[in-house]
Protein backbone atom coordinates (compact mmCIF):
# COMPACT_ATOMS: atom_id res chain seq x y z
CA UNK A 1 0.00 0.00 0.00
CA UNK A 2 1.62 3.42 -0.76
CA UNK A 3 -0.23 5.32 1.51
CA UNK A 4 -0.13 6.11 5.25
CA UNK A 5 -1.78 4.82 8.20
CA UNK A 6 -1.80 7.13 11.31
CA UNK A 7 -3.23 5.03 14.26
CA UNK A 8 -4.62 7.23 16.94
CA UNK A 9 -4.91 5.61 20.94
CA UNK A 10 -5.44 6.58 23.95
CA UNK A 11 -7.26 6.36 27.00
CA UNK A 12 -11.25 7.35 27.39
CA UNK A 13 -11.17 10.96 28.15
CA UNK A 14 -8.28 12.15 26.43
CA UNK A 15 -9.50 13.89 24.01
CA UNK A 16 -9.09 11.99 20.85
CA UNK A 17 -12.19 12.75 19.41
CA UNK A 18 -11.66 16.59 20.01
CA UNK A 19 -8.01 16.69 18.39
CA UNK A 20 -9.27 14.49 15.72
CA UNK A 21 -12.25 16.92 14.78
CA UNK A 22 -9.44 19.81 15.03
CA UNK A 23 -7.15 18.32 12.77
CA UNK A 24 -10.55 17.66 10.55
CA UNK A 25 -10.99 21.16 10.13
CA UNK A 26 -7.64 22.08 9.25
CA UNK A 27 -6.54 20.03 6.86
CA UNK A 28 -9.66 20.09 4.74
CA UNK A 29 -7.86 20.02 1.09
CA UNK A 30 -5.11 18.06 2.10
CA UNK A 31 -4.66 14.21 1.30
CA UNK A 32 -5.53 13.40 4.54
CA UNK A 33 -8.71 10.95 4.87
CA UNK A 34 -10.34 10.42 8.79
CA UNK A 35 -11.83 7.15 8.86
CA UNK A 36 -15.13 6.87 10.06
CA UNK A 37 -15.72 4.24 13.23
CA UNK A 38 -18.50 1.74 13.27
CA UNK A 39 -19.78 1.41 16.60
CA UNK A 40 -22.76 -0.15 18.88
CA UNK A 41 -23.62 2.69 20.41
CA UNK A 42 -25.57 5.90 19.67
CA UNK A 43 -23.87 8.93 18.15
CA UNK A 44 -23.57 12.09 19.98
CA UNK A 45 -21.36 13.74 23.17
CA UNK A 46 -19.36 15.02 20.44
CA UNK A 47 -18.23 12.08 19.10
CA UNK A 48 -17.76 11.26 15.03
CA UNK A 49 -18.78 7.76 14.58
CA UNK A 50 -21.48 5.68 12.55
CA UNK A 51 -23.59 3.79 14.80
CA UNK A 52 -24.82 0.45 14.61
CA UNK A 53 -27.01 -1.99 16.22
CA UNK A 54 -25.39 -5.35 17.30
CA UNK A 55 -27.11 -7.31 14.26
CA UNK A 56 -26.14 -4.17 11.43
CA UNK A 57 -22.70 -4.65 12.52
CA UNK A 58 -22.50 -8.88 12.88
CA UNK A 59 -24.14 -8.54 9.75
CA UNK A 60 -20.91 -6.28 8.25
CA UNK A 61 -18.66 -8.63 10.02
CA UNK A 62 -19.91 -11.55 8.24
CA UNK A 63 -19.43 -9.93 5.06
CA UNK A 64 -16.15 -8.99 5.61
CA UNK A 65 -16.93 -4.90 5.13
CA UNK A 66 -14.57 -4.19 8.47
CA UNK A 67 -10.46 -3.90 8.31
CA UNK A 68 -10.26 -3.53 11.81
CA UNK A 69 -12.84 -4.45 14.43
CA UNK A 70 -12.54 -5.03 18.10
CA UNK A 71 -14.75 -5.55 21.08
CA UNK A 72 -14.42 -3.11 24.42
CA UNK A 73 -16.54 -1.73 27.54
CA UNK A 74 -19.25 -3.98 26.18
CA UNK A 75 -19.31 -2.13 22.48
CA UNK A 76 -18.23 -3.30 19.21
CA UNK A 77 -16.50 -0.91 17.20
CA UNK A 78 -14.95 -1.24 13.40
CA UNK A 79 -13.30 0.72 10.67
CA UNK A 80 -14.33 -0.16 7.02
CA UNK A 81 -12.73 -1.52 4.64
CA UNK A 82 -12.66 1.83 2.00
CA UNK A 83 -9.59 2.01 4.15
CA UNK A 84 -7.64 -0.06 2.11
CA UNK A 85 -8.45 1.67 -0.87
CA UNK A 86 -7.69 5.07 0.90
CA UNK A 87 -4.01 3.77 1.37
CA UNK A 88 -3.80 2.34 -1.75
CA UNK A 89 -4.38 5.45 -3.25
CA UNK A 90 -2.10 7.21 -1.52
CA UNK A 91 -3.87 8.62 0.68
CA UNK A 92 -2.55 9.32 4.63
CA UNK A 93 -6.03 7.93 6.97
CA UNK A 94 -5.97 8.99 10.32
CA UNK A 95 -7.97 6.10 12.61
CA UNK A 96 -9.11 6.38 15.72
CA UNK A 97 -8.23 3.21 17.23
CA UNK A 98 -7.74 0.93 20.56
CA UNK A 99 -4.78 0.65 22.54
CA UNK A 100 -5.61 -3.46 23.29
CA UNK A 101 -6.44 -3.41 19.79
CA UNK A 102 -2.73 -2.39 18.62
CA UNK A 103 -0.95 -5.68 18.34
CA UNK A 104 -3.62 -6.58 15.83
CA UNK A 105 -3.75 -3.57 13.61
CA UNK A 106 0.10 -3.95 13.65
CA UNK A 107 0.29 -7.52 11.55
CA UNK A 108 -2.13 -6.16 9.13
CA UNK A 109 -0.76 -2.41 9.04
CA UNK A 110 3.27 -3.12 10.34
CA UNK A 111 4.40 0.06 8.92
CA UNK A 112 1.53 2.48 10.88
CA UNK A 113 2.32 5.45 12.76
CA UNK A 114 1.09 5.12 15.98
CA UNK A 115 0.18 8.40 18.14
CA UNK A 116 -1.00 7.92 21.74
CA UNK A 117 -3.40 10.80 23.17
CA UNK A 118 -2.98 10.58 27.06
CA UNK A 119 -4.14 13.38 29.40
CA UNK A 120 -3.44 13.55 33.54
CA UNK A 121 -5.76 11.74 35.69
CA UNK A 122 -7.82 14.36 37.18
CA UNK A 123 -7.84 15.88 33.43
CA UNK A 124 -9.69 12.21 32.20
CA UNK A 125 -11.67 12.01 35.42
CA UNK A 126 -13.15 15.38 34.52
CA UNK A 127 -13.83 14.65 30.58
CA UNK A 128 -15.46 11.38 32.02
CA UNK A 129 -17.93 12.92 34.45
CA UNK A 130 -18.60 15.79 32.19
CA UNK A 131 -19.62 12.92 29.16
CA UNK A 132 -22.23 11.48 31.97
CA UNK A 133 -22.25 8.15 29.79
CA UNK A 134 -21.39 6.54 33.13
CA UNK A 135 -22.30 6.03 36.42
CA UNK A 136 -18.99 7.45 38.96
CA UNK A 137 -18.28 3.66 39.71
CA UNK A 138 -18.23 3.34 36.13
CA UNK A 139 -16.16 5.77 35.76
CA UNK A 140 -13.95 5.29 38.58
CA UNK A 141 -13.08 1.56 37.11
CA UNK A 142 -12.05 3.23 33.65
CA UNK A 143 -9.43 5.38 35.23
CA UNK A 144 -7.99 2.40 37.32
CA UNK A 145 -7.37 0.09 34.29
CA UNK A 146 -4.69 1.37 32.03
CA UNK A 147 -5.23 -0.66 28.76
CA UNK A 148 -1.39 -1.70 28.03
CA UNK A 149 0.40 -1.80 25.20
CA UNK A 150 3.88 -2.39 23.70
CA UNK A 151 5.14 -1.48 20.53
CA UNK A 152 7.30 -4.06 18.10
CA UNK A 153 11.10 -3.13 17.06
CA UNK A 154 10.71 -0.58 14.08
CA UNK A 155 6.71 0.93 14.90
CA UNK A 156 7.40 4.30 15.94
CA UNK A 157 5.22 6.06 19.04
CA UNK A 158 4.37 9.83 19.11
CA UNK A 159 3.02 10.88 22.44
CA UNK A 160 0.85 13.90 22.91
CA UNK A 161 -0.48 15.61 25.78
CA UNK A 162 -4.02 16.90 25.71
CA UNK A 163 -4.17 18.08 29.60
CA UNK A 164 -4.65 21.72 28.58
CA UNK A 165 -5.23 23.87 25.61
CA UNK A 166 -6.79 21.66 23.04
CA UNK A 167 -5.26 23.82 20.50
CA UNK A 168 -1.84 23.50 22.15
CA UNK A 169 -2.19 19.33 21.55
CA UNK A 170 -4.27 20.02 18.22
CA UNK A 171 -1.47 21.93 16.19
CA UNK A 172 1.09 19.00 17.74
CA UNK A 173 -1.35 16.22 16.07
CA UNK A 174 -1.46 18.42 12.66
CA UNK A 175 1.60 18.66 12.57
CA UNK A 176 2.27 14.79 13.19
CA UNK A 177 -0.47 14.32 10.43
CA UNK A 178 1.10 16.38 8.07
CA UNK A 179 4.53 14.85 8.34
CA UNK A 180 3.05 11.56 7.51
CA UNK A 181 1.29 13.23 4.69
CA UNK A 182 4.59 14.64 3.57
CA UNK A 183 6.52 11.54 3.69
CA UNK A 184 4.13 10.19 1.33
CA UNK A 185 4.62 12.42 -1.21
Amino acid sequence: MSGRLIYVMGPSGAGKDSLLGFARNRLTGEPVLFAHRYITRPSGNGEQHVALTEEEFAARSTLGLFALEWSSHGLRYGIGIELDAWLERGCTVVINGSREHLQHALVRYPAADVVHIDAAPHVLEARLGARARESAEQVAARLARRAPFSLPDGVRLIAIDNSGALEDAGHAFVDVVRGAAAFER
